[in-house]
């Protein structure tokens, strides 16, 4: 239909030329932000043993918050906040990176099959400064018209989940069944997309093809989705975050100079006598394999977005 927007996946790989393929959609050319949701990388089913699997050393974030939601295999998380965490299949790890924050990930030794959604959001200025934190979920499946949710960010179903995000947000995994149709109660003035990850499935009309993001504007107060054949899916959506943010690499500013500035303080962190003594990304625990250094920025000043 013509009022959702199909966003595309692009094929990208996740932490250099021959590691782990990932799909993203956002963000993209046609959108940025759905709310403050500002990235979203689809992975998998990943073999492992023939990509390596997720291999992404300590690397920087500011002004945002990472969302590690998994379908099969296990991801070790290390950050400078101090936490070591497995991140497993339905179950939420949040990272919120406020002023600045380092984290790795790589998969855990025994997985063999890797599968699962990265999810940022954009903190609003009012939060961008806030201490960087950690938040684990764990939600319980709720039954809905034709399938299972868990909702694991905001209010959907009548399930409220309790981790913070400082901007009013919201996140599900869908598991619809054959010949299933549910109808989601959404807030008016929230904007949602709808990501497809196996099965096949119509949302509010409009096909989706598999690893595509169908986008819905403000305006709806409930969300049609259905299947014949049975699916998996996730459903993100927000009140629009109305402020433009300035996105490059792993960092977000409010402009140019912010991320310039970012970028710097970073390069000076891994790079001084003692790098595993942070200032504004660490510190980090000792024997871990080398931070990532941040690429070279593009010739002229960033743009902002949303």
């Amino acid at each position: 239909m013509d009022d959702v927007q199909i966003l595309m996946p692009r094929e990208v790989p996740l932490g250099g030329p021959r590691a782990m393929p990932v799909r993203r959609t956002l963000p993209s050319r046609q959108r940025s932000l759905v709310g403050a949701w500002c990235f979203l990388d689809h992975y998998g089913p990943d073999d492992v043993a023939a990509t390596g699997g997720m291999a992404v050393p300590r690397h920087p974030h500011t002004s945002l918050a990472t969302v590690s939601w998994l379908f099969t295999g296990e991801i070790d998380h290390r950050d400078s906040t101090g936490v070591h965490a497995t991140v497993r299949p339905g179950e939420l790890n949040l990272m919120t990176a406020g002023r600045g924050v380092s984290h790795s990930e790589f998969s855990t030794a025994d997985t063999t099959t890797l599968h699962g959604v990265q999810l940022w959001f954009a903190l609003p200025s009012r939060a961008r400064d806030t201490d960087p934190s950690f938040d684990h979920h764990v939600p319980e499946p709720v039954y809905v018209p034709g399938g299972i949710a868990r909702v694991f960010l905001g209010d959907l179903f009548g399930v409220r989940s309790p981790v913070v995000t400082h901007t009013p947000l919201s996140g599900a995994e869908i598991l619809l069944d054959a010949d299933a149709e549910t109808v989601v109660e959404v807030p008016e003035g929230h904007e949602h997309a709808l990501l497809l990850d196996d099965g096949d499935v119509t949302f509010e009309g409009a096909t989706l093809e598999r690893g595509e993001l169908g986008y819905v504007a403000p305006g709806r107060r409930t969300l049609t989705i259905r299947s014949a054949g049975g699916a998996r899916l996730v459903l993100i959506g927000g009140e629009p975050l109305g402020e433009q943010i300035v996105m490059w690499w792993n960092f977000i500013g409010r402009d140019h100079d912010d991320v310039v500035r970012a970028r710097e303080e970073w390069m000076a962190e891994i790079g001084g006598p003692d790098p595993e003594q942070g200032q504004r990304f660490g510190p980090f625990d000792a024997g871990q394999p080398a931070a990532l250094p941040a690429p070279a920025l593009p010739g002229g000043r960033l743009r902002p977005r949303g």
